[in-house]
């Protein structure tokens, strides 16, 4: 292993796990490093992981569907339980010009009709006339997935610092990236946060077979399923950065949603409401940014599993010198 870069990966997010196992990859001694000890202790683990570079077209810019379309097919060889069952995007009757909008502002989707709804999600039947399916896109439950990163990380020979242990020093190391979120905002002036919301709900009447986003002209809802009847419900993007509870409005838009898809989830257990804060520069694309031996992978806001893979690999090029191909 002689001669091999040691390098220290700072954040163990999304964005810190998918660089570091990267990095690994292409030959480094990674050693990665949180102050919290343990993998997604920040927005990543609030995150719905949804791999839906078809439907973020739908309101980002090209670049991000661009580098985003590969990423199904990276999480699918570094993770189990990748789900591959694309994404359906409905509304509610009073909103249903808004699939329209929709899928003139996006790509690689099918205007479908109840008959094909039903085919889909058998629970939804006789609900929607109407909705748009993205057959090429999947989702991934972040509190699986980050910790798989580690097991891949630590049988590559990485290993992560211990909370219980000394903080490492960036000159033990060739190189060093920040994947710290809105930390890395004393380096990196134009970043600001993105509040995202979540509930987790258990409703055993309910089974779904893919992420479901219920489209509403003020806060467009999605719905992921897990396993064991869990579902994930979560706002897209708040602009704000207040890493407060829940407010009362916020959990009964949320909970609206959730009826509207299914009245059973009426008498869902709630088993989990939380925030988190997404890191985003301007115009919400993420960066890669050297400066000298210190390398920034920042500015997720919604689309960190999406870009992650996209955005690791530039930085691994930018450290192993192949960048520009």
């Amino acid at each position: 292993m002689q001669g091999k870069p040691r390098i220290l990966v700072r954040g163990a997010g999304v964005a810190g796990m998918v660089t570091a196992v990267t990095l690994a990859e292409r030959g480094g001694l990674v050693t990665v490093y949180d102050q919290s000890g343990r993998v997604g202790a920040g927005a990543s683990w609030m995150a719905g992981g949804m791999l839906a570079p078809w439907c973020e077209g739908e309101s980002a810019p090209p670049e991000v569907t661009a580098q985003s379309v590969a990423s199904v097919d990276w999480w699918a060889t570094h993770v189990p339980d990748v789900t591959r069952a694309g994404s359906l995007v409905l509304a509610p009757p009073r909103d249903v010009g808004e699939l329209a909008r929709f899928a003139r502002r996006t790509s690689h989707c099918e205007m479908i009709d109840g008959k094909k709804i039903a085919a889909l999600e058998p629970d939804l039947a006789g609900r929607f006339h109407k909705g748009l399916f993205f057959e090429q896109e999947g989702h991934v439950d972040p509190r699986k997935a980050l910790p798989a990163l580690l097991s891949s990380l630590l049988q590559q020979g990485g290993n992560m610092v211990d909370a219980s242990e000394k903080a490492p020093d960036s000159a033990d190391f060739d190189w060093v990236v920040d994947c710290t979120g809105l930390q890395g905002r004393t380096e990196l002036s134009e970043l600001r946060g993105v509040r995202g919301e979540m509930l987790l709900l258990r409703c055993p009447d309910v089974t779904l077979h893919r992420p479901v986003r219920m489209l509403h002209p003020r806060i467009p809802v999605y719905i992921v399923p897990r396993a064991d009847h869990i579902f994930m419900v979560g706002a897209t993007m708040i602009e704000s950065e207040n890493a407060g509870a829940m407010t009362v409005r916020s959990v009964t838009e949320l909970l609206n949603a959730a009826w509207t898809l299914h009245p059973a989830f009426a008498e869902a257990e709630i088993v989990e409401m939380g925030t988190g804060v997404r890191p985003s520069f301007p115009d919400n694309v993420p960066q890669v940014v050297q400066e000298g031996h210190k390398v920034f992978v920042n500015g997720m806001y919604r689309h960190g599993f999406l870009l992650s893979p996209a955005k690791a690999g530039e930085a691994a090029d930018l450290i192993f010198g192949n960048a520009g191909g």
